[in-house]
């Protein structure tokens, strides 16, 4: 097992490999998109022409047949180049979103389709939430109705990224109603097909940070999809969507601590170049402790993420390590971008510095695609044995 401080070579090759192609794009570049909510296309194709954005795909569609280790180096290497959410959510979904077509899809969707997601040349966006059920997948409401040649979908989903750009999109929709079902979860269905402006109408959702890479409510009204499009069996969706858990926790977790890290790394070199009272800041235990507290903690969050991400692709049992990286990797990313605005004093509050584009941002990951509070209950009630709770 190679955990990130027992790399292979072939692992840091890709670590350096992709740390060349982040060093094309400089704070200033991030900083711009950050200002202008322009997607950032050019990061975009420099790692789609690097490979990158199917590291975790097989190589018979164009990917390179590694692993969640490898597609983890990836997304942490990107986070901490100073990209940040910026960069990675960019080619987040291009990592491990397309998984249900891979594992569940027939060979002739497979073949018209991964090929041009791990190039680049498809754009997709994945829709599951919705306004009215949060992580309460069970209570979806929009429908998939039959028709002659396929299904009818109407309903509306909540923060899906990057549907300004999306040709196809991957979305669930109950196809049985829910009191006909035996089970909440069943009766769900998921599809992949052609992005109809005509028949969804997607609505940028103003944010806190990542402006370039954009969330959405969508209004999808009489969107046709052929019987083709269906992936797997019809009201199995939410069976499918639980592949892909594990891999997002430990994806989220490690951008965290990437990002984690970037702003730990500006603010230990602002605490040795900022001088006052004649000696530079970093002497001060005040200033030198909550950083070398937020190493310590980055750093312990990420041998569990790899440990998850080596039992992951051993295809042994990770639940509990994906998800308590997750916890720890967000609240120990969030926590380190935080010391590093303090530490810079004012200045940590100036766009100059970046340290507040960084604290923006990892919020997300506190919040997305789970709540911490799941993640404890999860813990809770499969690892502790404790009653559920809800």
């Amino acid at each position: 097992m190679h955990t990130i401080t027992d790399m292979s070579e072939d692992q840091l090759a890709i670590r350096d490999a992709v740390e060349r192609t982040c060093a094309q794009f400089g704070d200033d570049y991030w900083a711009r998109t950050d200002e202008t909510g322009d997607w950032p296309e050019a990061f975009c194709d420099a790692m789609a022409e690097g490979g990158w954005l199917g590291v975790a795909f097989p190589e018979e569609y164009g990917g390179a047949g590694l692993g969640l280790t490898e597609a983890s180096l990836v997304m942490q290497t990107v986070t901490r180049s100073g990209a940040g959410y910026s960069g990675a959510s960019a080619i987040h979904l291009n990592i491990f979103g397309p998984k249900p077509l891979e594992k569940f899809g027939t060979p002739e969707q497979k073949q018209e389709n991964l090929p041009k997601i791990i190039s680049g040349e498809e754009k997709m966006c994945f829709a599951v939430t919705e306004p009215n059920s949060g992580l309460d997948t069970s209570s979806l409401q929009t429908r998939a109705e039959r028709t002659n040649s396929g299904y009818t979908i109407n309903g509306r989903k909540i923060w899906t990224t990057g549907a300004q750009r999306a040709d196809k999109i991957l979305i669930i929709a109950r196809t049985t109603p829910k009191e006909e079902c035996s089970k909440p979860y069943l009766g769900l269905s998921l599809f992949y097909t052609d992005f109809n402006r005509d028949q969804i109408e997607a609505q940028p959702i103003p944010k806190m940070g990542r402006k370039a890479v954009e969330c959405n409510t969508l209004f999808i009204d009489g969107l046709e999809v052929p019987k083709e499009h269906l992936i797997g069996e019809e009201g199995e969706g939410f069976k499918y969507l639980l592949q892909g858990l594990n891999p997002e926790r430990v994806l989220f977790a490690v951008e965290s601590i990437g990002l984690g890290f970037a702003a730990l790394e500006r603010a230990a070199q602002y605490a040795n170049e900022r001088i006052i009272f004649g000696r530079p800041i970093g002497q001060n235990q005040g200033v030198a402790h909550p950083l070398a507290k937020a190493w310590a903690e980055l750093s312990a969050a990420e041998l569990l993420a790899y440990k998850a991400a080596a039992l992951f692709d051993d295809s042994k049992e990770c639940g509990a390590e994906a998800n308590a990286a997750k916890y720890l990797g967000c609240e120990a990313g969030f926590n380190a971008c935080e010391t590093a605005v303090l530490s810079h004093g004012g200045m940590g509050y100036a766009k100059e510095y970046h340290v507040e584009r960084f604290m923006r941002e990892a919020m997300l990951a506190r919040i997305a695609p789970v709540s911490r509070e799941m993640i404890l209950n999860f813990i809770a009630e499969r690892v502790l044995g404790l009653p559920k709770s809800y």
